[in-house]
């Protein structure tokens, strides 16, 4: 019995040992989160980025994307995608929710596809039924080759941007697209009926969104006569005029915002309206 017992707290001794002796690693694929704000909303993304470590990408059975087969796009879990407010891919309009992407290398392009299956565990289990959207897109070329699976979001604007899929020397975008203009245009114009009228907000959207230059200069000029010794508007002005062809009446409201940011000690007004009249 006594034996045994010995046996027993050998065996107990030597497994508290194993278990002290585990040491923290990272993980040979990272997880890594991105929040981008796009639009009036938010996009994030969550995936895992493999690394190449010396293996062969995107051919026949790799081990590594293999053409012709659904990839999680990533590595560990399926790569998910959360929207915020509706965009629009290839066409088609998405609501705001969780869902899953997952690609299909092929030669010259990949087929890049938004799926309902937010429980996909990895490559295995795709169904086409799930498919939201899916969308060709085109193999372009990086040149240095990029060790880890790597996306991001570029060429981000108002209403576009782009999430770039980038892997050795193979870089494929996805289009991303919302439309916000006509909600902002009816925020604005339901404002400018309310007693706080945001005359420099509507003649920033005309002048900016819409290029609609007299729409954006009739707002500025009912700000600058409300408030009369705001510099930054009498920028916004110059700018507006400069972009409309009125090259003199530019450089008249720029003097002004240099006379009044000058009084109120704000020298990158100064500058700015400086450089307006000096560019070309």
């Amino acid at each position: 019995m006594n034996k045994l017992f010995a046996i027993a707290l050998t065996a107990a001794g030597l497994f508290a040992a194993e278990v002290k002796a585990q040491v923290a690693m990272p993980q040979p694929s990272p997880t890594q989160f991105i929040r981008q704000d796009f639009g009036m909303g938010r996009i994030e993304l969550t995936y895992s980025r493999p690394s190449i470590r010396g293996r062969q990408l995107f051919g026949e059975n790799t081990v590594l994307a293999p053409i012709g087969k659904p990839w999680r796009t990533g590595a560990n879990a399926a790569t998910k995608i959360r929207f915020t407010d509706n965009v629009t891919i290839g066409n088609k309009s998405l609501d705001t929710g969780s869902y899953v992407i997952y690609t299909v290398p092929n030669k010259g392009q990949w087929d890049v596809v938004i799926s309902k299956g937010t429980a996909y565990p990895g490559s295995e289990g795709f169904k086409e039924s799930d498919d939201v959207v899916r969308v060709k897109a085109p193999i372009a070329t990086t040149k240095e080759s990029v060790e880890n699976f790597t996306m991001q979001f570029s060429n981000v604007k108002n209403e576009t941007c782009d999430l770039d899929m980038i892997w050795g020397n193979a870089i494929v975008k996805l289009p991303i697209t919302t439309n916000i203009k006509d909600r902002i245009r009816t925020q604005l114009e339901a404002a400018l009926q309310g007693e706080n009228k945001p005359y420099q907000q509507a003649a920033t959207y005309y002048f900016e969104w819409e290029k609609n230059y007299p729409k954006a200069l009739e707002n500025i000029n009912k700000g600058i006569a409300a408030n009369p010794k705001a510099y930054y508007m009498y920028l916004l002005k110059a700018r507006i005029q400069k972009e409309s062809g009125d090259k003199q009446g530019a450089i008249a409201t720029a003097n002004k915002t240099i006379e009044l940011a000058t009084d109120a000690k704000n020298d990158d007004y100064v500058r700015m309206a400086k450089e307006l009249i000096a560019a070309k």
